[in-house]
């Protein structure tokens, strides 16, 4: 039970990080100027951060086979709830600032766009973010974990949702909530832009649901699982590298929408970095940064809707893509402080909610 233990310690970790980063990258693609995010070494290395996406997808699909909720209704309730809250989160990014006055020009000017203001906005709202990637995704792994129970046919569903992403991208329909949710699944501009359509990025969480699986059998003895996800991600680069170098008009074709090859390729160096995260973290003791990290884990779905609401709403206030790398640097400190502030004002508010509760219950009720 002790390894089970440091090995959730050690996702809770890489996913804590990954909270911290988010608020950086975000910030940094918000604020930093062009020059700055290309032209810097801290700009780009930061840039290159935001190509983690995987880590985070994986990481999900090994929690979600090892979750106590494992019954399909609380996959498809959490898959729904996680759609409506990135539209929810889209409309406090990108409404609000229109409603109340201070959405910056040159943002809307990015896009070449002339239609009204209004209208450019509600069609923002609609933009696939990780939150739609997220919920459309557990709508079709909770089956997936239900009904199929041998490991490696789960990794083979994986691949070929990677395999088949190329063939069924563009597919779209002439009624409009349709086809939204055709564009969730398979395109990249019509009628919204997809950031992180399910096709191909739901394979990183099957292939992570196969390494859950797996760690199940092995009585989770999670030294022996990390060690077989770096044995799987030296396959998967090997394999993915000559596809994606050689042949990669089809198999990469730019970070967001990838071919096959690139799916391999990426899950191949993630597994490879999660094998690092745990060799460095297995045997460390609990510390403050730990703590930390393990409460941004937590709360990993709200503190990324508070960052990028209020990395948004900033937009008004510093401008859009006008700030060097130091002005920038100033920025970033100031919404870690205000992401992790409004999230405790939550949790506080939570508790008091909680303590009424408890308060106004009888008390043969709580037993």
């Amino acid at each position: 039970m002790e390894q089970y233990n440091k090995r959730i310690l050690t996702l809770d970790l890489i996913k804590g990080m990954s909270v911290i980063g988010m608020i950086i990258i975000h910030t940094v693609l918000i604020y930093a100027n062009v020059k700055s995010q290309s032209e810097t070494a801290i700009g780009s290395f930061i840039v290159f951060l935001g190509r983690g996406t995987s880590i985070f997808l994986i990481c999900m699909g090994i929690t979600f086979m090892t979750s106590s909720h494992q019954s399909l209704g609380s996959a498809l309730k959490r898959g729904g709830t996680l759609v409506f809250a990135g539209l929810f989160m889209n409309f406090m990014k990108f409404m609000i600032p229109v409603i109340f006055g201070f959405a910056p020009d040159n943002f809307i000017q990015k896009y070449g766009w002339h239609a009204p203001i209004e209208q450019q906005y509600v069609y923002l709202v609609q933009l696939g973010d990780i939150l739609q990637l997220a919920g459309m995704s557990l709508l079709f792994v909770g089956f997936i974990r239900e009904y199929i129970k041998n490991k490696y046919i789960i990794l083979a569903v994986g691949l070929l949702v990677a395999l088949v992403a190329r063939e069924v991208n563009g597919i779209h329909s002439d009624v409009p909530v349709i086809n939204y949710i055709l564009d969730l699944l398979f395109n990249t501009d019509y009628p919204a832009y997809v950031y992180f359509p399910v096709f191909p990025w739901m394979s990183f969480i099957i292939i992570g649901m196969f390494f859950g699986k797996w760690f199940q059998e092995l009585n989770y003895n999670s030294k022996q699982l990390f060690k077989n996800m770096l044995y799987v991600g030296l396959l998967f680069v090997a394999v993915g590298a000559p596809l994606v170098f050689v042949y990669g008009e089809y198999n990469y074709n730019g970070f967001y929408h990838m071919g096959p090859g690139g799916v391999i390729y990426f899950a191949g160096w993630t597994l490879i970095f999660l094998w690092i995260i745990f060799s460095m973290t297995s045997n460390g003791k609990e510390n403050r940064f730990m703590r930390l990290l393990q409460y941004c884990s937590k709360n990993l779905t709200s503190m990324y809707m508070i960052q990028w609401i209020l990395i948004s709403w900033g937009k008004g206030i510093f401008g859009y893509r006008q700030h060097g790398i130091g002005y920038v640097m100033i920025l970033i400190v100031l919404y870690i402080f205000l992401t992790f502030s409004v999230q405790l004002i939550i949790d506080i508010i939570r508790k008091k909610k909680t303590f009424i509760t408890l308060r106004r219950t009888p008390v043969e009720n709580r037993i």
